[in-house]
C-alpha cells in the first residue's frame, strides 16, 4: 500500500529487502539514513540501488551477523576473544565439553544484549544453551556463538565514517560492572574519563573495526572493552546508538545527532563539528521482573533533580515486561547534563532511585 500515513511516504518492510527496494526505483533521493539494524541492511541495498552514499550492504549484513565480524576483526589483526559457533540444534552436552570457562553464549543476529548470557562451567553452559534456544524459536538463525568471557570496563564509542575513515563523535563510559550472567546497560555518559592513551586506543580500535568490515559512509556505533591487554572489539553496527540515547549527544550549535546524520547523508562536511559539553548522559531504565506494567510514581521528583534534563518513561500501562535475556527494552530514559561526567552519573542515580514501579506478575494478576 503506497502512502499509507498520507505524508509522502513510502511503506517497505525490513525483513523483505528486495522487495523494499524494488519500491523505490522511479523516485528521486538525495540521502540514505538509518538508525536500526534491520534497516541498516535494507538502507545499504537501497542506497547501492540508487547509487547513494552509504555503507556497503556486505558490510551491514556483516554488521548484523556476530560470527562474520569476528572473523573480519581477527583478521585485522584485533584484539577479539576466542569464538566458535554451534548450531542451535546441537547437543548442550556436547557444546559444553567444547569450550573453556568462563564463556558468553550469543545469538549471532541479536542486539542491545538479547539473549547473551555467561557462563562459568558446563552446567550454566547447558542450561543457557536451552534458555537461549527457546528464546529463539525460529528467529534467531541457525546458530550460537560461543565466545570467551573478556573481563574490563565497557565503552562505547559514536561515530560517523566518511569514505571508510572514523569520525570519532564521543566515548561514552559504561561505569556499571558488565560481568553477567546478563549484561544490562543502564548507564551511558560523556565525555570519557578515562586517561588519553585509553581514549586513543578505543578509537584506534573502533576506526580498525570500520576498516576490517568495510563500512563507508554514514553512522557507526561500536561497542569496546578494555584491559590490562588493551582494547578488544565486541561489536560494530551500521547505526547510531539505539532508543531514545541519542538525545543525551548535542554539537556544536546545540545540533542533535539525528540532524548531524542527515547532513552528513546529504553530503554535508561534519569534520569541523564538536561534542557540546561540558558533560552528558543517559540511563536507560531497567525492567525489575517479568510482568505487566501498572504504572510508576516519582516522575516529578526524579525530574527535579539537579542536572536532571528530561524523564521518559516509554513504557504504557498493559504492557507485557520481559527482563534480559529475553526482553528487549526499557522502562524509559532518564537525561542528564552537568559540569562533569562524575555530577552527571550522580545525577542520573539520583534521579532513578525516586521512581517506583509497578509491575504486576502474572500470580498477582490472579489473586
Amino acid at each position: 500500500m503506497e502512502d499509507p500515513w498520507g505524508d509522502r511516504a513510502i511503506a517497505v518492510k525490513f525483513d523483505r529487502v528486495a522487495e523494499s527496494v524494488d519500491a523505490l526505483h522511479g523516485r528521486e533521493f538525495d540521502g540514505v539514513a538509518a538508525v536500526g539494524d534491520r534497516p541498516a541492511v535494507l538502507a545499504a541495498a537501497a542506497a547501492e540501488a540508487l547509487g547513494l552514499p552509504f555503507h556497503p550492504l556486505s558490510a551491514a549484513n556483516a554488521c548484523h551477523d556476530k560470527f562474520a565480524a569476528r572473523q573480519l576483526y581477527r583478521g585485522a589483526g584485533l584484539r577479539v576473544p576466542e569464538f566458535f559457533r554451534v548450531p542451535i540444534e546441537e547437543d548442550p552436552t556436547a557444546a559444553a565439553r567444547r569450550t573453556t570457562y568462563p564463556c558468553v553464549l550469543k545469538p549471532l543476529g541479536l542486539s542491545a544484549s538479547r539473549g547473551v548470557i555467561r557462563a562459568n562451567n558446563e552446567a550454566e553452559f547447558q542450561a543457557a544453551f536451552v534458555r537461549i534456544r527457546a528464546m529463539l524459536g525460529d528467529t534467531g538463525g541457525p546458530f550460537l556463538q560461543i565466545e570467551a568471557y573478556i573481563p574490563g570496563r565497557e565503552f562505547a564509542v559514536e561515530g560517523l565514517v566518511t569514505r571508510g575513515e572514523l569520525l570519532p563523535l564521543a566515548i561514552f563510559d559504561k561505569p556499571d560492572p558488565l560481568e553477567g550472567p546478563f549484561f544490562e546497560e543502564t548507564i551511558y555518559v560523556t565525555p570519557s574519563r578515562e586517561p588519553e592513551r585509553v581514549q586513543r586506543d578505543l578509537i584506534e580500535t573502533a576506526a580498525a573495526a570500520v576498516r576490517a568490515l568495510g563500512l563507508r559512509h554514514g553512522p557507526v556505533h561500536a561497542e569496546l572493552r578494555y584491559n590490562p591487554d588493551g582494547a578488544w572489539m565486541l561489536e560494530a553496527a551500521a547505526r547510531p546508538i539505539g532508543g531514545l540515547c541519542a538525545r543525551a549527544l548535542r554539537f556544536t550549535g546545540d545540533v542533535p545527532l539525528e540532524e548531524l546524520i542527515l547532513r552528513h547523508a546529504l553530503g554535508e562536511e561534519v569534520a569541523d563539528v564538536r561534542l557540546q559539553g561540558p558533560a552528558s548522559g543517559v540511563m536507560m531504565i531497567p525492567i525489575p521482573k517479568a510482568g505487566i506494567y501498572r504504572g510508576v510514581d516519582g516522575v516529578d521528583r526524579a525530574s527535579a533533580v539537579p542536572d536532571i534534563e528530561d524523564v521518559v518513561i516509554t513504557a504504557q500501562v498493559g504492557d507485557p515486561l520481559a527482563p534480559l535475556p529475553e526482553g528487549s527494552s526499557y522502562l524509559g530514559f532518564i537525561f542528564a547534563r552537568g559540569n562533569s561526567p562524575a555530577e552527571v552519573e550522580a545525577a542520573l542515580r539520583k534521579s532513578h532511585a525516586e521512581l517506583s514501579f509497578q509491575v504486576a506478575t502474572v500470580l498477582e494478576m490472579l489473586r
